[in-house]
């Protein structure tokens, strides 16, 4: 019996051991963080974000610690699937971007070393791993990178730190009339936007002027659809970018500079602006209505209705361009 029961004990205790070392094992594997990766994956208000990580090419990357950071660590700044619905984008949807141009977007929002939440101030800057600095914006005690409003800081991942944001942040790497192009030869999206501002700018021999390096443009840039709404209210059709050329050299000139700030020295992303009214390189002023939900309306002098800003905050190396839904009219 003596036996028989020591054999039962030293069993009871081997099945306890097993449990608790079982336990305590589980436990500290649940308290490592997730990568930055992982935390997409794990989290579906980043749905979008993790189809584009995967299909960017930069899933795997930031799977794993930060070679060219001694520390290992990458900071994100992580938009939700509303941030890319702002742009029509879903998972769905991703295949109307260029892949280079998703993966150069991914890498503006992140970058070397951990930047965390209570070191970032107004006016400090933030170079990201595709080369191009952003700058953070203090807006009614609330803090945006660019344009972006940050909504959530310091999640922690075990390669880092993400930062949640609301807009897709957007770098062009070149300049107005350059990032214009782009947009012109489906370098951006699979089917271009611009190819009307394009043909524009170069019928008023403004490309010079709008690739000054030396200038901070604030830009509004009117899709297609603005300027072939444009042709139908002047009682003209345009079906292709050439038929501007209808309309005075002149006239188009004065169009396309009721779209710049007269201010060349300060590019103002949408954090950065407030209502009123603006003079512009033309002989006129715009007028931003409210700030509201992160964008702006705008409207020239000539124009009933004021147009929205469809893509907001693009960077380029000379200046801001927000792209809208209408062709700003001056007083004519």
């Amino acid at each position: 019996m003596n036996t028989q029961y020591k054999t039962y004990n030293f069993i009871f205790f081997f099945i306890l051991t097993t449990v608790i070392l079982s336990c305590e094992t589980e436990s500290a594997y649940e308290d490592v963080p997730p990568t930055i990766a992982n935390i997409a994956v794990s989290n579906p208000a980043f749905s979008t974000l993790e189809e584009a990580a995967i299909t960017g090419g930069v899933a795997v990357t930031l799977s794993n610690p930060n070679p060219n950071d001694s520390s290992g660590d990458y900071t994100v700044f992580a938009p939700t699937n509303d941030a890319f619905a702002r742009l029509g984008l879903d998972e769905n949807t991703l295949g109307v971007l260029q892949k280079d141009f998703l993966t150069n977007t991914l890498l503006y929002h992140v970058s070397n070393g951990n930047l965390a939440g209570n070191t970032i101030s107004e006016g400090d800057m933030s170079i990201s791993a595709l080369g191009v600095t952003r700058r953070f914006v203090n807006r009614d005690n609330e803090l945006f990178i660019n344009g972006s409003k940050i909504l959530a800081t310091d999640v922690d991942a075990i390669n880092g730190t993400v930062h949640v944001i609301d807009k897709v942040m957007i770098a062009t790497g070149g300049n107005v009339v350059e990032s214009a192009l782009a947009l012109n030869d489906a370098a951006v999206f699979v089917n271009p936007e611009l190819s009307f501002l394009v043909e524009a700018v170069v019928y008023t021999g403004l490309v010079d002027a709008l690739s000054n390096p030396d200038a901070n443009f604030t830009v509004f840039a009117p899709t297609d659809q603005a300027f072939i709404d444009l042709g139908t209210a002047l009682g003209l059709t345009f079906t292709e970018p050439a038929n501007i050329r209808q309309l005075s050299q002149e006239l188009v000139t004065a169009v396309l500079l009721n779209h710049v700030f007269a201010d060349v020295s300060a590019d103002k992303f949408t954090s950065e602006l407030s209502a009123g009214s603006f003079e512009t390189l033309g002989e006129d002023t715009i007028t931003l209505g409210m700030y509201t939900n992160g964008l702006l309306s705008v409207s020239g002098s000539g124009n009933m209705s004021p147009a929205n800003m469809v893509i907001p905050d693009v960077q380029t190396t000379n200046g801001i361009v927000h792209v809208i839904d209408q062709v700003l009219l001056p007083n004519m």
